[in-house]
């Protein structure tokens, strides 16, 4: 199988698997920690997103509570913030989050175009994402090389998706950061612990990202020798 190539595991799999574990413990210990920092304020996430929402004036956007760890998002679509429930209480961990996800809710009343962008790129991105490796390996087994780099093509739809993620998800990070210290939410020390938690979050994308390209160099690599055969 094309899938267990020592090649791919050692080239794609081995560097994807240690940068999805390390950033997955880098943000999941740097939010715990900081969720045990309370808020000199005494603010909830949810206060801190009614502050922030009047600062930057966001008041359409609705606050719903959402199952998970770490699974808060912005939806565009129905213009809602989900938070989980470590995200609601009232630690400077929270207020980061909050304030990031508000950020994207910024980008989006803005009409950010990487946003705008990022999201068209959804339904194609899912689809490459569950079938393009697939289309690449039948078409190899086959000798199928049109089918082959149609799946490449379907595969690069999702990285070029987890690529225009990082500018978004940088640039609502350091919103967040302007906009907590502009309403004067945070102290100079609650700042730097914002710092943390927002760079942390930035590993998980940087090494999603990562990890696609790898995969996708790999087998633009592998087609393109077996064409020349």
């Amino acid at each position: 199988m094309f899938m267990v190539n020592p090649g791919y595991m050692l080239w794609v799999m081995l560097p994807t698997l240690v940068l999805t574990l390390f950033a997955r413990w880098r943000v999941e210990s740097t939010f715990r920690r900081y969720s045990q920092v309370l808020s000199e304020r005494g603010l909830s996430g949810q206060q801190t997103a009614r502050l922030l929402m009047q600062h930057q004036g966001l008041e359409g956007v609705r606050i719903e509570q959402t199952p998970g760890f770490l699974t808060d998002h912005y939806d565009p679509r129905d213009k809602t913030m989900r938070l989980s429930e470590a995200s609601l209480g009232n630690s400077v961990a929270a207020m980061a989050v909050v304030a990031h996800e508000l950020g994207h809710a910024e980008q989006d009343k803005t009409g950010n175009a990487l946003l705008n962008l990022r999201a068209s790129l959804v339904p194609v991105a899912n689809l490459g994402s569950g079938l393009g490796v697939w289309v690449i390996i039948i078409g190899l087994a086959l000798n199928w090389y049109p089918v082959a780099w149609a799946g490449v093509l379907l595969f690069g739809a999702m990285v070029a998706f987890t690529l225009i993620t990082l500018p978004v998800e940088f640039d609502a990070s350091r919103r967040a950061k302007k906009n907590l210290a502009a309403a004067g939410l945070v102290s100079p020390g609650e700042a730097r612990a914002v710092d943390a938690v927002l760079d942390a979050a930035a590993l998980t994308y940087v090494a999603a990202a990562a990890g696609a390209v790898l995969q996708l160099l790999y087998w633009v690599t592998r087609l393109s020798g077996r064409s020349r055969d």
